[in-house]
């Protein structure tokens, strides 16, 4: 749900005409759901295979890292691709971080969270894990840009992994009860407790192997 207000005229908040309100104006005109949904994940793997041979294994991220992915994987569909977003969006009833928050709250998230637990290259499994989990959990409630939040925090929990020294991580298991699960560790992370967050990256690893 995009929460409109006065920003009628942002192209983020425009549906590409013929799509019937189901896929977001972009610059290819590409207006089925399907097409876009296939388009968009091709675009994702190469972006994941660009981000792998950009990123140093002791490298810190930062916010300005997350805005360069989200514009290799989007900038090709979206205008406002590596932007953050101007309008605010919720998921059923769970309202995500209000627009004109997400510049601050993207700082603080590089300050607070991202300098702390990157480079993630603990010897502790334990810590590798909550270290991911934190900072999935916390990226996914700012949900700094108008699509592609969730993809875009599992690929910086991929990286992470990567400078552990594990392999990617497959989310593909992600689904049905466990669809259920994983968005209750993401509300509970607003209350500081990952430790649902970490139960559900401890299976992604062990299904990564």
């Amino acid at each position: 749900m995009v929460t409109r207000y006065a920003t009628d005229h942002l192209v983020e908040t425009q549906f590409e005409p013929g799509s019937r309100g189901r896929v977001l104006k972009n610059l290819l005109g590409i207006r089925g759901k399907r097409q876009m949904d296939a388009r968009e994940a091709l675009h994702l793997d190469a972006a994941t295979d660009w981000a792998i041979r950009h990123v140093a294994a002791n490298q810190r991220f930062t916010a300005n890292d997350i805005c360069r992915w989200h514009k290799q994987w989007l900038g090709d569909l979206y205008p406002w691709a590596g932007e953050y977003r101007q309008v605010n969006i919720s998921k059923g009833s769970f309202l995500f971080a209000m627009s004109a928050q997400v510049p601050r709250r993207m700082r603080e998230f590089e300050r607070d969270v991202l300098a702390r637990h990157s480079p993630c290259t603990f010897n502790n499994p334990d810590e590798m894990l909550e270290a991911t989990a934190i900072t999935h959990c916390e990226l996914v409630l700012i949900h700094p840009f108008r699509e592609g939040n969730g993809r875009v925090s599992r690929l910086l929990s991929t990286l992470m992994a990567l400078q552990a020294g594990l392999p990617l991580l497959n989310f593909s298991g992600i689904t049905g009860k466990q669809r259920q699960a994983y968005f209750a560790a993401v509300r509970a992370g607003m209350g500081r407790n990952y430790a649902p967050m970490v139960e559900i990256f401890r299976q992604v690893v062990a299904a990564s192997d």
